[in-house]
C-alpha cells in the first residue's frame, strides 16, 4: 500500500497528555505568556489550540456533527487558520488551571474514540499531506493527531525552555507518520519503475524510509538495497523540517544528500501539516 504498514499509537495519546499536563501544572503565570515559534501566539495560545483539537475531534469522529462552515472560495488551509486563530483568541479568556482541566477531563474521552476505530478503514479526515487522490486509513489520520500534540508540546517545551517527551518510544512514531509523506514529497517526480528515494534519520528515534517508483506512483516500500537518491538528517532536524520549525534551507544545511538531486531537494522539503 502506499502508505506502508499501520503505525498504531493510540496507547501513547495518554502517556503525551500526561507529559504535557505534568509541563503545564509547573508553569509561571510569565512562562503562560511567553512567545512560541507559532506566529502570534504565546503558551497559552498553543495549549487553547490543543484544546479546540480535542472538541473538534470529540464533536466529529465521536459525534458526527459537521460543523464546519467554510466561508466564500474559502480553501481548507485558510479556514483552519480562520477557525484556530478564532478559537485562541476566545479562549483567552481562559485560565490556566482551566485550560488544564478541560484537558484532563477531555483526554481520556478522545483515547477512548480511538480505540474503538478499526486502524485499516476509512479515516475521518483525510491526510492531505501524505496523499489527495486516494483516501487515507484510519491509522494514519490518528496517527496524524498524535504528531500534532506532541509536536505543540514540543513548541510549549522550546518556548519556556523545559525539554522533554523525547523517549524513543514516544518520538519514534512521530517520525515514522511524518515520513509517510515521503510519496506526496516526491510526486512531482516521474520515474522509471523501481527507482527509490531513501530517508535515514539518525538518533535514538529515528529509522529510514524508502519510497519506491511502483505502479505510475511513488509508495512506501521496506528500506533495501541502494536507493537512487538519499537524505540523511538528524531526528531533530527532521520533525523540525516536517513541521516548518525550520525552514527548507536550513534543513538541507543540516543534511547530506547522494544520489538524484531533483529527488533529494522533494526529499528535504517534505511537508506533514497542512498549509
Amino acid at each position: 500500500m502506499i502508505f506502508g504498514p499501520a503505525v498504531d499509537v493510540r496507547p501513547l495519546f495518554p502517556r503525551e497528555r500526561q507529559a504535557l499536563l505534568g509541563l503545564l501544572r509547573t508553569l509561571s503565570p510569565a512562562e503562560w505568556a511567553t512567545p512560541t515559534v507559532c506566529p502570534g501566539w504565546d503558551v497559552h495560545d498553543v495549549v487553547a489550540h490543543v484544546l479546540n483539537d480535542y472538541m473538534r475531534r470529540l464533536s466529529g469522529s465521536r459525534d458526527g456533527y459537521g460543523g464546519a462552515i467554510f466561508a466564500d472560495d474559502e480553501t481548507l488551509p485558510s479556514y483552519l487558520a480562520r477557525t484556530n486563530e478564532e478559537f485562541v483568541r476566545a479562549s483567552r479568556q481562559l485560565s490556566p488551571q482551566l485550560l488544564i482541566e478541560l484537558l484532563d477531563h477531555l483526554g481520556p474521552r478522545l483515547d477512548a474514540v480511538w480505540a474503538a476505530q478499526d486502524l485499516q478503514a476509512p479515516a475521518d479526515l483525510n491526510v492531505s499531506w501524505a496523499a489527495t487522490d486516494i483516501d487515507s486509513p484510519a491509522w494514519l489520520d490518528i496517527g496524524r493527531d498524535f504528531t500534532e500534540f506532541w509536536v505543540h508540546q514540543q513548541q510549549v517545551r522550546d518556548a519556556v525552555s523545559v525539554p522533554g517527551a523525547e523517549e524513543p518510544d514516544l518520538m519514534a512514531p512521530v517520525l515514522d507518520v511524518f515520513a509517510r509523506g515521503l510519496p506526496h514529497a516526491l510526486r512531482m517526480h516521474d520515474r522509471p519503475e523501481g527507482h527509490t528515494a531513501r530517508l535515514e534519520v539518525l538518533g535514538p528515534a529515528g529509522g529510514r524510509w524508502d519510497a519506491v517508483r511502483q505502479d505510475g506512483r511513488w509508495q512506501m516500500a521496506r528500506p533495501h538495497g541502494e536507493p537512487t537518491a538519499c537524505v540523511v538528517m538528524d531526528q531533530d532536524t527532521f520533525w523540525r523540517l516536517a513541521t516548518r520549525g525550520i525552514t527548507v534551507e536550513e534543513a538541507r544545511q543540516r543534511s547530506t544528500t547522494s544520489g538524484d538531486a531533483e529527488l533529494t531537494q522533494a526529499i528535504t522539503a517534505l511537508l506533514a501539516v497542512v498549509a
